[in-house]
């Protein structure tokens, strides 16, 4: 089983820069308080650490 991580978005797009909003949808976040529950590995670890202020890991799997 692959490791995995839950992922909330905890701020909003609004008044941010285009980058930090498509980051988000690539994430599949794009309302307040949703979470995901996303493989973890480089990339998205990497999408996570670009947007630090609008996301944070609720929880570590696997």
């Amino acid at each position: 089983m692959a490791k995995t991580i839950v992922v909330k978005q905890i701020g909003s797009p609004i008044r941010r820069p285009e980058i930090q909003r498509k980051t988000l949808i690539g994430l599949g976040l794009n309302k307040m308080h949703k979470t995901r529950e996303l493989e973890d590995t480089p990339s998205v670890r990497g999408m996570i650490n670009k947007i630090p202020q609008l996301v944070e890991i609720i929880e570590e799997r696997g």
